[in-house]
């Protein structure tokens, strides 16, 4: 079973043993999501997108309805660049993530656990669903994997590394220990990739662009 980037971005961000959220700031995991529906549309030959621009090379739609809409607002709105697109994907991080577990729980990756926190406060969970687990390789593991060896990943793992490099993810794959050692590695592989390259910039001046304005700088 093949996930998009935005659903494997989703399974990253949710704590393997109890399926709740890992806890990033949300700017984060918005910007992970966002990039991951930029560089699925780029590899579904939709967009083609650098530094300075980004423009729609097929408003066919994909089939996705996650894809799809983000498509057909950048359609429907030409001329605006990559940092435009990033931060108004971004900005409906709350929705992309709740479509993306609907849709993650639908298909047998995930299952919904309910419950109260100190008996008062909604608890939603989504552990991993023991029928999903069979279908798909562990999205951690298999990056974690990638890093640590010498092989030469394809193209969607490139991008999946250099994005978590870009958004701060990449903690989430390696111990501490392993960080220091593979830095030069993660790296290596994010730069395997243009759109890593430009992408990682735009993510950068956006975060940069955040932090100023809510004067954490």
């Amino acid at each position: 079973m093949q996930l998009t980037m935005p659903e494997e971005i989703m399974l990253l961000l949710l704590d393997d043993r109890t399926g709740r959220p890992v806890g990033l700031p949300p700017p984060a995991a918005d910007f992970a999501i966002a990039g991951a529906v930029l560089m699925e549309l780029s590899l579904h030959g939709r967009i083609d997108t650098d530094l300075a621009q980004l423009m729609v090379s097929n408003s066919q739609p994909t089939g996705d309805a996650v894809l799809d809409e983000a498509l057909a607002q950048m359609a429907a709105k030409p001329g605006e660049d990559s940092r435009f697109w990033l931060g108004e994907i971004g900005s409906r991080g709350e929705k992309l993530r709740d479509a993306l577990l609907n849709r993650l729980v639908q298909s047998g990756v995930l299952k919904l656990e309910e419950g109260r926190f100190l008996w008062v406060f909604p608890d939603r969970r989504y552990p991993k669903a023991a029928e999903g687990t069979a279908e798909v390789k562990e999205v951690r593991r298999r990056l974690r994997d990638i890093i640590l060896s010498g092989d030469i990943p394809d193209p969607r793992d490139a991008l999946m590394i250099g994005l978590c490099r870009a958004t701060g993810l990449v903690p989430l794959l390696l111990t501490p220990p392993e960080l220091e050692e593979t830095v030069s590695r993660v790296d290596q592989i994010a730069d395997l990739e243009e759109l890593n390259r430009s992408l990682a910039e735009v993510i950068r001046q956006l975060q940069a662009s955040m932090v100023a304005f809510t004067g954490l700088a």
